[in-house]
């Protein structure tokens, strides 16, 4: 878990989130976006990010068009799919729910299997909208001409880690102090 200060585009999706999911925050939109959707929701929204102005960390070649363009389709081809995730795990958590409340006298062993179930799938909703989160704040950064700066201390967050995760958000450096404490 990040405890760096949120910065203002996170406070804008945030708002823009619980906005649209009626004060949840956390939640996917309704209704779902799709990647032609976030395709135009982010052309819309402006003037066109100049690629020269993204941090890039010493020794790394500057941004390219195709290369910002490749990192934006995936974060758009990602959103579709943990889209499609959520939705399956929903799907599957009120089928759980569902039959977890039939047959009073279940077997205990049965009881404790549907639990653990129950309980995984509610751990992969979770991730999957993480991740969302998380892409639709990389798609925000990119949009605002952030995207590329750690949000703990500033710097660059590597050109390279970007088109590897380009949900990351912190630099390497910081990334490593977080997971030591």
């Amino acid at each position: 878990m990040t405890t760096a200060k949120a910065s203002p585009a996170d406070k804008s999706i945030a708002t823009e989130s619980a906005a649209s999911n009626g004060g949840q925050t956390g939640q996917p939109s309704a209704p779902e976006l799709r990647a032609h959707d976030v395709t135009h929701a982010v052309a819309d929204k402006g003037k066109p990010v100049n690629v020269k102005s993204l941090p890039v960390r010493e020794g790394e070649e500057p941004w390219t068009k195709a290369e910002l363009d490749e990192v934006r389709t995936t974060l758009e081809e990602d959103i579709v799919r943990f889209q499609s995730q959520i939705e399956i795990s929903t799907a599957e958590l009120v089928g759980l729910l569902r039959d977890g409340s039939e047959g009073a006298g279940r077997d205990p062993a049965d009881v404790g299997s549907a639990n653990f179930e129950r309980d995984a799938e509610m751990s992969l909703a979770n991730n999957a909208r993480e991740m969302l989160d998380q892409s639709k704040l990389a798609l925000r950064h990119i949009e605002l001409g952030s995207f590329g700066h750690c949000d703990n201390c500033g710097q660059p967050i590597g050109k390279g880690r970007l088109q590897a995760f380009p949900r990351a958000t912190l630099c390497v450096t910081c990334k490593q102090r977080e997971e030591r404490r």
